[in-house]
């Protein structure tokens, strides 16, 4: 995939940025919305047209909506086709081979998917025939983004954006176009038309940019590669020592290869003049599965709670119904990640947990020893991350999604009977240093220490952190840039979602 190339993105964003500071005000949207379509279109070339139809027809049903005001039942209208427009977009592209697939396995037939006829039927001398219809990149994304907008118009909490270019811009923001955080029009619809771009927002910008750069480069793509030699390995010969330190591998990649993007699109979009919300918020140290979701990747959190779980009734029609509530959401959390059993149920296990918490789990959390509370949970979560990684997404029927993943469980505590073996040992040395630095790297202890440092030195006449703290941030974006010319594995994995 050619988004893998950060040689590539790195250009990119250089080239935009100088166009987007030299153009005149009344350009820059017409900029973000360019280069977000050529961002979009050099990965997915085809696919383009989906993002664009969908954002054409939620700016028209906006319009729609504004001018029949006063008119209930055409508004009402407008929503349904918005909303039937966008989940039909991920039904047909995202869950269209796994249904039909999940389809003929219950009842051994042979249906052809008709999407993927048609894709041939138009496509098919350009990209060549598909047997299988691929996923558009980050459809999750901009599909959730620019539905946001029609259901916050119909409930009257935003002004309508007459202005075609302007809405385009908002979706097709480059930044966060394909891996979030998922910005909703609410977030940035007083600086869409109207943004003030400072030197403080730029050396602000810049500064996150690199932090999430490090974050991507230096520790999940490296830490990464031992994820993907375990996962490569039979499950039932397995230590216990490999199981683990593979599982946790993938639980330190997912985090700062996610976190790392969303640092680079919030960066970003300071450089352009706009404030994204936060999306990370050290999850790792949580105390709870429900605090950890309230952590981890808080914007799909938040447009899940005010699209679909206060709509349902939230937590005010009595415990029963706060319950089934809590299941439907998570389930479609883990639906929402990807077509196939695997996230169905990793969704649902996570749902489980947070339902037992707000029955008794969470008293009893807050009674414990933190420690013992921050273990509960940890070890939980990466548990789900086995469930999330370790089994093959998409190929895997109902029942043997148990099968693997019991199977990795299992081998880390010890059921293929050795406790370690010769790679472990390797993996731990040759990867000691950077498990330490993604240990520490997920927690607020650099940024204690930072903020103790301005405190002692504010004062003085010149400051550690004036000149220590750039000099830091010159040495990561200087690494980055050796490993990203020396190395070819730079996968981002909510790419894919």
């Amino acid at each position: 995939m050619v988004f893998s190339s950060l040689t590539f993105l790195l250009a990119f964003l250089t080239v935009t940025l100088v166009l987007y500071y030299i153009s005149p005000k009344k350009l820059k949207n017409v900029i973000i919305l360019i280069s977000g379509l050529l961002f979009y279109a050099w990965g997915e070339p085809i696919y383009v047209l989906a993002m664009i139809l969908s954002t054409f027809i939620d700016y028209t049903a906006g319009r729609i909506m504004h001018r029949f005001d006063d008119k209930p039942a055409v508004r009402r209208v407008c929503l349904i086709v918005s909303i039937v427009m966008n989940l039909g977009l991920l039904g047909i592209f995202k869950y269209s081979n796994f249904l039909i697939g999940s389809f003929n396995d219950w009842f051994g037939l042979e249906v052809t998917n008709p999407f993927v006829t048609a894709y041939n039927a138009l496509f098919g001398k350009l990209t060549g025939n598909i047997e299988s219809l691929p996923l558009p990149i980050g459809i999750s994304f901009f599909t959730f983004q620019s539905m946001s907008y029609t259901i916050d118009l119909y409930r009257r909490k935003i002004k309508v954006q007459k202005n075609a270019a302007s809405f385009m811009a908002f979706v097709t923001l480059f930044p966060q176009i394909v891996a979030g955080p998922i910005v909703r029009y609410e977030d940035v619809q007083n600086e869409i038309d109207d943004r003030v771009i400072t030197e403080s927002m730029i050396a602000g910008g810049i500064s996150r940019f690199i932090t999430g750069l490090g974050k991507k480069v230096l520790i999940a793509d490296n830490i990464g590669m031992l994820w993907t030699e375990v996962k490569a390995m039979e499950y039932t010969q397995l230590s216990a020592a490999t199981a683990w330190l593979g599982i946790l591998a993938f639980t330190f990649q997912i985090y700062f290869d996610f976190s790392g993007y969303s640092d680079m699109a919030i960066g970003l979009g300071k450089m352009m003049g706009f404030n994204f919300p936060e999306n990370f918020n050290y999850p790792y140290m949580s105390k709870s599965i429900s605090e950890f979701w309230r952590r981890w990747h808080m914007t799909l959190g938040e447009w899940f709670k005010s699209y679909v779980y206060f709509p349902l009734g939230g937590s005010k029609k009595g415990k029963a119904r706060t319950i089934i509530n809590l299941l439907i959401v998570w389930t479609i959390t883990g639906i929402w990640h990807g077509a196939a059993w695997n996230f169905m149920f990793w969704g649902a296990y996570f749902g489980i947990l947070i339902v037992l918490e707000k029955l008794f789990l969470g008293k009893w959390l807050e009674k414990i020893p933190k420690f013992f509370s921050w273990l509960y949970t940890f070890v939980l979560v990466v548990i789900g991350w086995v469930l999330f990684d370790a089994v093959a997404a998409g190929t895997l029927r109902f029942g043997e999604v148990f099968t693997q993943t019991g199977t990795y469980i299992a081998a880390m505590f010890g059921a293929n009977g050795a406790f370690a073996d010769k790679f472990a040992i390797n993996a731990f040395v040759n990867y000691g240093i950077i498990f330490a630095v993604a240990i520490f790297g997920c927690t607020d202890s650099l940024k204690i220490i930072i903020e103790k440092i301005k405190a002692k030195t504010s004062q003085m006449p010149w400051s550690l952190i004036q000149y220590g703290y750039p000099i830091a941030q010159g040495a990561v974006m200087l690494a980055s840039i050796a490993f990203i010319t020396t190395s070819s594995y730079h996968p981002f994995l909510y790419f894919n979602f």
